[in-house]
C-alpha cells in the first residue's frame, strides 16, 4: 500500500513587509523550518514519497544561499521528492530551477516535473501525471491532458497541479490557471495532489489541496498542514490525514470593549493564545483611565510574547471620568486641555491623535498623583 506526503506552497523567500523587520525575517525564517519538520514527518512514517504541488519558491530571483538553504533543508528524508512549477516558480526558460540546477543545488532524490508526460515510481507501481506551470498564468486546464493519459497496467494513477479548481473555491473565479472540478473522476486518478489554495481542503474523495505547511494570511483555512495519504489500489478511494507542522497561528480579531469585564475577557484571551502567534488585533468602544491603562499593560505583555502583535485602536476612544478628572487633579489649564481632546476625539481627522495625546497626558498626571489619591480611584464596571 503505497504512502505518499502531499505538500504544496512552500514559498521559500516570501517577504513579510507588514510586519517590523525582526518578525518579518523569523517567519521567513519559519518557512525553512518547516521544510525540516516536513523532512522529518516523511522519514519517520517512512513514505514511499514526497509530492509538492508548486510554489516551492516565492519568486525567480531567489539568493544563491536561499537556493542551497532549501535544498538542504530536505536532507532528513532520502526518498524521492517529486516536484512541480508552480505560478510562483514557473518552469520559464530561465528560472529559479535552472539556476538551482547550475549551481548544482539540486540533490539527486529530487525530481522536477517540468514536462507533462507521466513520471514512474515503477517500485511501487505508481505513476504520477504532473500539469507543470511554464508561465506564471495561463487560462488553459492543463491537466486536461491526464484524461488521455497512458500508464502502465495496473499501477496507481495520481496527478500533481496546482491552480484553481473552478466554480468550488470563492477565488476561482475568472482566476488563472484552472482546473476542471471532475478532473480526477475523468482521468482516473486514485489520486490528484493540489496546490494554490494555501488551506487544507478535500474538493472530492480523490482530490485534496494540502495547504501551506505554514500559515502566511489571516484566513480560517486549516493552513499549517500536510497530508499524509495512502493508496490501496487502483480505482479505491485514498485516506488522507492532515498532520500539524506549522509553528505560528495566525489570528485575527476584533474586539469591542466598554467595561472592566470586556477588558478581563480579553486579557483571558491573550494569555490563553500560544506564545508563537501572529495576532492582529481591532479595538473598538471606549474605556475610562483605569481600564486604559490597564489594557495598554496587557498589550505590553503580549507583545513581548508573541512572534507578532498589531493593534489597531484608532477606535477606542479613552473617556476619562470625572472622577478621573478630579483624583488627577486636572483643573485651571491642563483642565481646559483634557476637555479639548476629548473634543478633538470625535474628529475623524484628529480623533486617533487626541485619543493617544490624553492617554499620555493622563498617564503622566497619574504618575505625579501621590500614592494616597489613586489608591481610591474607581474603576469602571
Amino acid at each position: 500500500m503505497p504512502r505518499f506526503l502531499h505538500t504544496a506552497d512552500w514559498q521559500i523567500g516570501r517577504q513579510y513587509t507588514r510586519f517590523e523587520q525582526d518578525d518579518a525575517m523569523a517567519l521567513a525564517e519559519a518557512r525553512l523550518s518547516a521544510v525540516e519538520r516536513l523532512a522529518a514527518l516523511a522519514a519517520e512514517e517512512q513514505v514511499d514519497a514526497v509530492l509538492v504541488a508548486g510554489d516551492i519558491f516565492d519568486a525567480q530571483t531567489l539568493s544563491e544561499r536561499t537556493l542551497h538553504r532549501t535544498f538542504q533543508a530536505l536532507a532528513a528524508y532520502s526518498g524521492p521528492w517529486v516536484m512541480l512549477p508552480g505560478n510562483h516558480d514557473a518552469a520559464l526558460v530561465e528560472s529559479v530551477w535552472t539556476r538551482a540546477a547550475r549551481m548544482g543545488a539540486i540533490p539527486a532524490n529530487v525530481h522536477l516535473l517540468a514536462s507533462p508526460e507521466p513520471f514512474i515510481l515503477a517500485n511501487i507501481s505508481t505513476a504520477i501525471l504532473p500539469a507543470p506551470l511554464t508561465q506564471r498564468q495561463t487560462y488553459q486546464d492543463l491537466t486536461a491532458w491526464f484524461d488521455h493519459a497512458e500508464t502502465p497496467e495496473g499501477f496507481l494513477r495520481i496527478g500533481l497541479a496546482h491552480g484553481s479548481v473552478t466554480g468550488l473555491l470563492a477565488e476561482s473565479v475568472d482566476s488563472p490557471n484552472p482546473i476542471a472540478a471532475d478532473r480526477a473522476a475523468s482521468a482516473r486518478l486514485d489520486y490528484l495532489a493540489l496546490g494554490d489554495w494555501h488551506g487544507c481542503k478535500q474538493i472530492d474523495a480523490h482530490t485534496w489541496y494540502s495547504g501551506t505547511p505554514e500559515a502566511d494570511r489571516f484566513r480560517n483555512n486549516a493552513s499549517g498542514q500536510a497530508l499524509l495519504v495512502s493508496l490501496k489500489a487502483p480505482g479505491e478511494a485514498p485516506s488522507a490525514t492532515p498532520v500539524e507542522v506549522g509553528q505560528h497561528g495566525w489570528h485575527q480579531w476584533q474586539r469591542q470593549l466598554a467595561v472592566a469585564s470586556d477588558v478581563d475577557a480579553l486579557m483571558a484571551e491573550l494569555q490563553a493564545l500560544p506564545a508563537r502567534s501572529v495576532l492582529d488585533l481591532t479595538l473598538q468602544g471606549q474605556l475610562d483611565l483605569a481600564g486604559y491603562q490597564r489594557l495598554e499593560q496587557a498589550l505590553g505583555l503580549a507583545a513581548g510574547r508573541y512572534r507578532s502583535l498589531q493593534v489597531h485602536q484608532d477606535e477606542l476612544t479613552l473617556a476619562p471620568t470625572a472622577e478621573d478628572i478630579a483624583a488627577l487633579q486636572a483643573d485651571g489649564y491642563v483642565g481646559s486641555v483634557i476637555e479639548d481632546l476629548q473634543q478633538r476625539q470625535q474628529s475623524d481627522a484628529e480623533g486617533e491623535t487626541a485619543n493617544e495625546a490624553l492617554a499620555i497626558l493622563a498617564g503622566l498626571l497619574l504618575d505625579q498623583t501621590p500614592a494616597s489619591q489613586t489608591q481610591e480611584h474607581p474603576s469602571c464596571s
